[in-house]
């Protein structure tokens, strides 16, 4: 099996095969990611007995997180699409923010949800605002989708409790409440700057196909019931609330029957499952097409998805078996870097190589955190420098990379310039923040 630099150069030509394969020939990314699986394990040199046990585990282990979740996402939003719910939303965010401010108003909405909700789940909540938005406003839905997806996985990685900084505070030892007050401090301004202020820069300079057939869309509907604003916004927060009511149940009364209650009704799954059944049944007498026809669409989609995010998980987990992660961890201790910005670069390079932005969180602060007092840096701002390298370069061995993919129409080159480009343009924007706070250094608590 190899070792040392060999690993770099086989993840590097296995990531060009890739692209070629999905961008030059239009292969279909499940039949590309699941050959480039195969392939990039036997040219490590893993056992070929080993090998398809590994991809099969690491493609079984994805959806296990996120598999039902994806179905009853696609189904829950195409109800809330059908009924009217979701340009209901779209038209009161309007009001609140204006046309003008409207992707500031969803990047800011995705970086509260995503406290609670994972971000496979929130993407899919609220991936049905996102044609209904650019429809109202005419701007364009990639500026949309670039403000959803980096406002949700801004807060994923920088705010408690979400298990990422909750393992970071931690290994830290960092004060837990703090932690969260800062990084929500650290997550405004990546939002902004990765979500709204990039969004309408690389809006205005990609067009999507689906951005072609809006108006067509708008034109056919056919007639319905107005659906209520308080219904629509009851419909879309359902999930939500039982996720996060699972949260502070946990919190407030851990061990008791009240967490156990709340724990499995506030299950992603279960909340979605439940959220699908009230969408059923109180959206129906607002929807004109055939219930037949919305389950039909939302499989046909839901299972495509499915079948792309297990592979993204089957490439990166022949990734993290061949030991690319530990073998950069410890080539780079020996560079003379300044501690913070040498725990942003760990755990950036932890997240591009194996694909999940929690591995990289949960690696780094692992390997950093126990080094805090012989490292003379306050174990807040190493923790939130940590969160900040978790945000940015996604690649297609991250099933996030897919969700956004697919939920958000683009092609893979287009999600590598909304979706990865503005990732690291927020992660930039968190680590320089975090260098404003350690200005502060003796002055503001725990600093």
């Amino acid at each position: 099996m190899l070792t040392g630099p060999m690993l770099i150069v086989v993840f590097l030509i296995a990531l060009a095969f890739l692209f070629l394969l999905i961008i030059k020939w239009k292969v279909e990314p499940f039949l590309a990611l699941t050959v480039i699986a195969f392939g990039t394990a036997i040219a490590i040199g893993i056992p070929l007995k080993e090998v398809p046990g590994i991809v099969t585990s690491g493609f079984g282990n994805t959806l296990v997180g996120v598999g039902i979740l994806i179905g009853l996402g696609v189904i829950f939003g195409q109800f809330l699409g059908a009924s009217g719910a979701v340009e209901k939303i779209a038209g009161s965010l309007l009001k609140i923010f204006g046309i003008k401010n409207s992707p500031a108003g969803l990047a800011m909405s995705g970086t509260l949800v995503s406290i609670p909700v994972f971000f496979d789940a929130a993407f899919v909540i609220l991936s049905g605002l996102l044609k209904s938005l650019a429809t109202r406003t005419g701007i364009s839905i990639v500026t949309f989708v670039t403000a959803l997806g980096i406002g949700l996985i801004t807060s994923h990685n920088m705010i408690a409790p979400t298990p990422g900084p909750m393992v970071v505070a931690e290994n830290t030892g960092a004060d837990l409440g703090l932690f969260i007050l800062y990084g929500i401090l650290v997550a405004i301004p990546a939002t902004l700057v990765g979500g709204f202020i990039y969004g309408m820069f690389i809006g205005k300079r990609i067009q999507t196909t689906e951005e072609v057939v809006v108006a067509e869309e708008a034109e056919n509907k056919a007639p319905r019931k107005e659906i209520s604003t308080s219904l629509s916004f009851g419909m879309l927060a359902l999930p939500i609330v039982l996720i996060l009511a699972n949260t502070i149940s946990k919190m407030l009364y851990p061990g008791t029957a009240i967490e156990t209650f709340f724990g499995f009704i506030g299950d992603k799954n279960i909340a979605l499952l439940i959220s699908v059944f009230a969408a059923v049944i109180f959206l129906r007498p607002y929807i004109a097409e055939d219930s037949g026809k919305l389950y039909s669409e939302a499989i046909a989609t839901g299972g495509m998805i499915v079948l792309i995010t297990g592979a993204g998980g089957a490439f990166g987990a022949v990734i993290n078996h061949s030991g690319i992660g530990d073998y950069l961890i410890t080539t780079m201790q020996s560079w003379s870097i300044p501690v913070l910005m040498l725990a942003f670069i760990f755990s950036q390079i932890l997240r591009a190589s194996l694909g999940s932005s929690t591995v990289a969180l949960v690696t780094t602060s692992s390997i950093m955190g126990p080094l805090v007092l012989d490292l003379s840096v306050s174990p807040i701002l190493l923790g939130l420098a940590i969160c900040a390298g978790g945000i940015g370069l996604s690649l297609p061995n991250d099933s996030g990379f897919w969700v956004v993919n697919r939920f958000g129409k683009l092609t893979v080159t287009q999600t590598l310039k909304v979706w990865t480009l503005g990732g690291f343009i927020a992660g930039l924007t968190a680590l320089a923040s975090v260098y404003v706070l350690s200005l502060f250094s003796g002055i503001l608590p725990g600093l």
